[in-house]
């Protein structure tokens, strides 16, 4: 009797524990790009979002784009406008990109990292492992 007590309660105890797994997939998401054309200008009409989930420089953000895309860049208000047409997926892509290379923490994957300059190099410093790693780019 004792033992299918015991495999109940084990049961239930996995079923516990897979549905945590399933809603703790990444608790670090990018909202959804917001694209705008006009003429030969591509509006980014939520922008200054992105620094601020981020915890990153918008300027740095931005410079970063503005490299990827090879196209000049303005900021104006909340909106970043890029000259020629640009896909909204693009800004996904890159955006994704920034978050792996710049935000992210090598060892232990969290976004929770802060950058750090000592003399003249950059560190990214983990605020969830302490790891501090070095990072290549002018974009932190």
């Amino acid at each position: 009797m004792a033992k299918s007590e015991y495999e109940k309660l084990l049961k239930k105890i996995q079923d516990k524990i897979s549905e945590n797994k399933k809603d703790s997939g990444s608790r670090f998401e990018l909202p959804k790009v917001d694209i705008m054309w006009q003429g030969n200008r591509t509006f980014f009409r939520n922008f200054a979002e992105f620094p601020k989930i981020l915890r990153r420089d918008p300027d740095k953000v931005l410079q970063y784009l503005s490299k990827e895309f090879a196209s000049p860049v303005q900021v104006a208000g909340d909106k970043a406008v890029f000259v020629g047409k640009k896909d909204p997926h693009d800004f996904t892509t890159l955006l994704t990109r920034y978050v792996k290379e710049y935000l992210e923490c090598p060892t232990c994957k969290s976004p929770d990292t802060r950058v750090e300059k000592l003399n003249r190099l950059t560190f990214l410093v983990c605020e969830a492992c302490g790891a501090k790693s070095s990072l290549k780019g002018p974009y932190a």
